[in-house]
């Protein structure tokens, strides 16, 4: 065959797979600009006011669970370096019945914790230890209920506040397409300001979203601050108790050694008289 012609149906080769791959991939690309254009429209008609309640409702829910949590707090506060001094002063006279009507009284997690242990004074410092860390995941429950609701909001506020930024800018760049579509010097110079005046607002969203964040963030770490203080407090009251409960059995410890030697030592045996020869 001649060079030319060769060439020839090597080109007409080439054109036609070419031809076949833009026919099979044009059809992608146009459900993919078509569904691009679906979530477009679902945005811009949707727009930024919706991103803007879900963050008013956000703020309203902390307000709740700071009030709740701050009542909790409140409710068990206590005075706990009096609470170790009396705790240690009657545990060091062996009076279990007033120390337990003094830690009963107070209203404090650490009080609870400590009370649980005691509860298993005559079962070892094992026993009251393990009821202690029973009563301190009960209380660190009780304590930071809600708190992550505040952390959620906290960390997520900005970035529900950054996607109505992003509605309103896709908003805006439409109503610059429709703008410069029409004819007119008078559409033409009212779209900047209608630019300018949309992405002001969809920045709005971004400013909400951090108000509502920034408080979430505080008091959220001021609540963690408050539950870790309560259980240290819990950790040193038990460390009281656990003092105590070693120091008794230690005392109870020769005595009763003394007793079970005595017990199982033999009574000597009596001393019978010998018999006289006159009898």
């Amino acid at each position: 065959m001649p060079p030319r012609f060769v060439a020839r149906v090597r080109t007409l080769a080439f054109c036609t797979a070419e031809w076949r791959i833009r026919t099979a991939m044009a059809p992608k690309h146009e459900s993919e600009h078509a569904m691009i254009e679906q979530i477009k429209t679902l945005m811009v008609d949707s727009g930024a006011t919706w991103v803007l309640w879900l963050l008013v409702a956000l703020s309203v829910c902390s307000v709740g669970v700071m009030l709740d949590r701050a009542r909790v707090f409140l409710g068990h506060r206590d005075d706990v370096p009096v609470l170790v001094q009396d705790l240690n002063r009657l545990l060091g006279r062996q009076d279990i019945v007033g120390a337990h009507a003094r830690l009963g009284r107070s209203n404090s997690a650490a009080a609870a914790i400590a009370l649980a242990g005691l509860t298993q004074w005559q079962n070892g410092a094992r026993a009251a230890e393990e009821a202690m860390a029973a009563a301190t995941g009960l209380q660190r429950s009780l304590l930071e209920k809600r708190l992550m609701f505040l952390g959620t909001v906290g960390n997520n506020a900005p970035f529900i506040g950054l996607l109505g930024t992003v509605i309103g800018v896709v908003g805006a760049f439409e109503e610059l397409g429709r703008s410069t579509v029409k004819s007119g010097a008078a559409a033409t110079q009212l779209a900047p300001e209608r630019v300018m005046s949309t992405i002001s607002e969809a920045l709005v969203a971004t400013a909400v979203g951090l108000v509502v964040a920034i408080p979430a963030v505080a008091v959220f770490n001021f609540f963690q601050g408050l539950l870790t203080a309560a259980l240290d407090d819990a950790g040193t009251l038990g460390h009281v108790l656990l003092t105590h409960i070693d120091g008794a059995l230690d005392a109870e410890l020769p005595s009763g050694r003394a007793l079970s030697s005595s017990a199982i030592t033999p009574a000597p045996e009596p001393h019978l008289a010998a018999p006289s020869s006159g009898a």
